[in-house]
């Protein structure tokens, strides 16, 4: 009858401390030194014990501990929108290092109200630690984590609030140099190619070049927005380009437009560096491939998600300590697009 249940999908309970202090024929408290480090436990007893818990499978509750004060090792890390590629290579290492650190994430995707739901349920595990990657977050929430006591570090934003701690490229330098870039290579007509208004990086990136240009007593010649993925920067790229043929530069701000541009071009006869020189932002992979060999501004994810595990680890041994605010320089690649 028990097969037929399993059969039928039934779910077995969890194997308890209990269940393995009545198999060893020992106190529960027994069971518990033996799984903690240090705890005094006679050495047979605590060799019993193992053997039993690995016969039937027991492992202590992980989440248990957090809830009675421990650390439960769980870091919800708010990523953001996922299909621009540089967030979805920053947060595969962001995962990694964490895991590294035997640290284990709980991702939310997205940046619209459902995704503000599902954090505030995840809100309800005793979290070690919140990281907010990319997109934006009610003032509401970052208070509500706040009042948790939940260290928090944002990372591609900054944010003033006690007990946050912030990672966060020099945006507007790196599209300046980019911009300083072409202009040392006699282009004169140049476009901008932006993302989406309420992003921070976006209004940064914009601003470093509007600088530049200003610097240079020069205008954009042509502006227009897209959403950060390759399709869109394609699209937006196009109507650009077609609207106003004078453009020798096209400044994205972010890789996966830039490549989305290359395409554009390619589609519209014109000649990349030849007639128009395009550059991006950030250096995903796909920028070095050789089928793009693309012009950009590295956003470095190695200095930043160790500054992230610095500022974690330092703030999980003095949760008082004072706010950091840290920021990565961005660093001009030079390829083939300019």
């Amino acid at each position: 009858m028990t097969r037929d249940k399993n059969i039928l999908g039934q779910r077995p309970r969890r194997v308890t401390a209990q269940t393995v202090a009545d198999r060893a024929g020992v106190s529960r408290s027994a069971v518990s030194r033996a799984f903690t480090k240090g705890a005094y436990l006679d050495a047979e007893k605590r060799r019993k014990i193992l053997s039993v818990a690995a016969e039937i499978g027991y492992q202590p509750n992980a989440l248990a501990a957090g809830l009675k004060g421990g650390n439960s090792h769980l870091v919800a890390i708010f990523v953001g929108d996922l299909r621009n590629p540089y967030d979805t290579a920053f947060v595969s290492q962001l995962v990694g290092a964490l895991n590294a650190i035997k640290k284990w994430p709980l991702l939310i995707d997205g940046n619209d109200a459902r995704a503000a739901t599902a954090l505030e349920e995840v809100l309800r595990y005793p979290l070690d630690a919140l990281i907010l990657r990319g997109g934006s977050l009610s003032g509401e929430i970052v208070d509500q984590c706040a009042r948790y006591g939940i260290p928090m570090i944002s990372s591609g934003r900054p944010i003033t609030a006690p007990g946050v701690d912030t990672v966060c490229c020099r945006n507007a330098q790196g599209a300046r140099m980019g911009t300083e870039l072409l202009l040392g290579r006699g282009r004169r007509r140049i476009g901008y190619l932006g993302g989406p208004p309420e992003l921070y990086s976006s209004c940064e990136r914009r601003a470093g070049v509007m600088a530049a240009l200003e610097a240079a007593d020069l205008v954009a010649v042509a502006e227009a927005t897209g959403d950060y993925t390759v399709d869109g920067g394609h699209v937006a790229a196009r109507a650009l380009l077609q609207g106003t043929e004078e453009i020798d530069a096209l400044v994205c701000a972010n890789d996966a437009m830039a490549i989305g541009a290359l395409s554009a071009a390619r589609d519209l006869g014109r000649q990349v560096p030849g007639d128009l020189a395009v550059i991006g932002f950030d250096d995903i992979d796909m920028a070095k491939w050789q089928s793009f060999d693309l012009t950009t501004v590295r956003n470095p994810i190695d200095a930043a998600v160790t500054e992230i595990l610095r500022l974690l680890e330092a703030r999980l041994d003095d949760p008082g300590k004072a706010d950091e605010m840290v920021f990565v320089d961005p660093v001009v690649k030079p390829r083939g697009t300019h």
